[in-house]
């Protein structure tokens, strides 16, 4: 037998992992005389933060011997010409340069660059979060969101990706590929959420198997908590190649007359240019991802050339 039916339609306004409750259902006899209560349980969801639009994929200056997408400055079996050089015995004629070839009266053949893979990883700093006074937009929300679209970009291109995420606990998933792999690395965000509420203790150095050797990382933070730095500066002393993307909250509101409030926000903006003054002297790249904005208007000047990290 099929009895009554009761739907219930949620609306999740913000991601994260979230209990939805319980429901209490009264239900009585034919005749309206008893009444019982049943409670049911309805779980637990998981509502995925909405990527930031994202499709550039920048690349270091070193990457593994793995084969990929991306043109590397080795020689090897790619699409794109380099150069060109003497043809050598048993080689394929459809390879053979003619220009060249009629110029230098020898037979001379393409040269092409080979293609390899990115390690990547996504560093989510989770020690604040900040509400934008103007608009109300959350600042832990913006990082996650840009993480998750870069995320999505690399594996899109068939590149290895792991992620950091800094709050009350440090999490890390190591880089790995695949479509699958998104899901993985966005579940582990949202326990980022919860963490917020813990003492964070001194942090100077990631786990090494969080950090494959030359892994391209991408430091996705507010750079409003100083802590940060020390991260960043172990990072690039390990010779990582680094990009902070700064996800820029809002001025605090300061009421008109208040003259001390007024000093105090000067404060607040010198010390965040001063962050990313350390930043820059030290090599790294500081780009800012505002709310709302694609993603690859950030990245787009990282383009003009390949990211370096520290020389050993």
């Amino acid at each position: 037998m099929t009895g009554p039916v009761v739907e219930l339609a949620l609306t999740a306004r913000r991601w994260g992992r979230w209990s939805l409750g319980t429901v209490d259902v009264d239900l009585y006899d034919t005749g309206g005389l008893a009444r019982r209560t049943v409670r049911a349980e309805l779980g637990e969801i998981q509502v995925f933060p909405v990527p930031t639009q994202a499709s550039l994929t920048p690349i270091p200056v070193r990457l593994p011997d793995r084969i990929g997408e991306h043109t590397a400055r080795q020689n090897g079996d790619g699409i794109e010409v380099v150069g060109v050089r003497p043809h050598i015995w048993g080689e394929r004629q459809r390879r053979i340069h003619w220009p060249s070839t009629t110029r230098r009266g020898s037979i001379q053949i393409n040269q092409f660059a080979a293609e390899r893979t990115a390690d990547t990883v996504v560093l989510v700093d989770a020690l604040v979060d900040f509400i934008d006074p103007a608009t109300g937009a959350s600042g832990l929300d913006e990082t996650v969101r840009a993480a998750a679209g870069l995320t999505r970009a690399y594996l899109r291109s068939h590149d290895r990706v792991g992620l950091v995420s800094i709050g009350g606990t440090l999490r890390w998933l190591q880089p790995g590929s695949g479509g699958g792999y998104f899901y993985r690395i966005v579940e582990s965000v949202l326990e980022v959420r919860k963490d917020l509420g813990y003492n964070v203790p001194a942090l100077r150095r990631l786990p090494p198997p969080a950090l494959p050797r030359g892994a391209l990382v991408y430091a996705i933070t507010q750079l409003a908590d100083e802590r940060i730095l020390e991260v960043l500066g172990d990072l690039a002393q390990r010779g990582n190649p680094l990009v902070v993307i700064e996800i820029p909250t809002g001025a605090p509101y300061i009421a008109p007359g208040d003259t001390v409030g007024h000093l105090a926000r000067r404060l607040w903006l010198a010390d965040r240019a001063a962050m990313r003054f350390a930043l820059r002297e030290r090599g790294i790249p500081v780009v800012a991802q505002s709310a709302g904005k694609s993603l690859d208007l950030a990245l787009a000047p990282l383009l003009r050339t390949r990211i370096q990290g520290r020389t050993r």
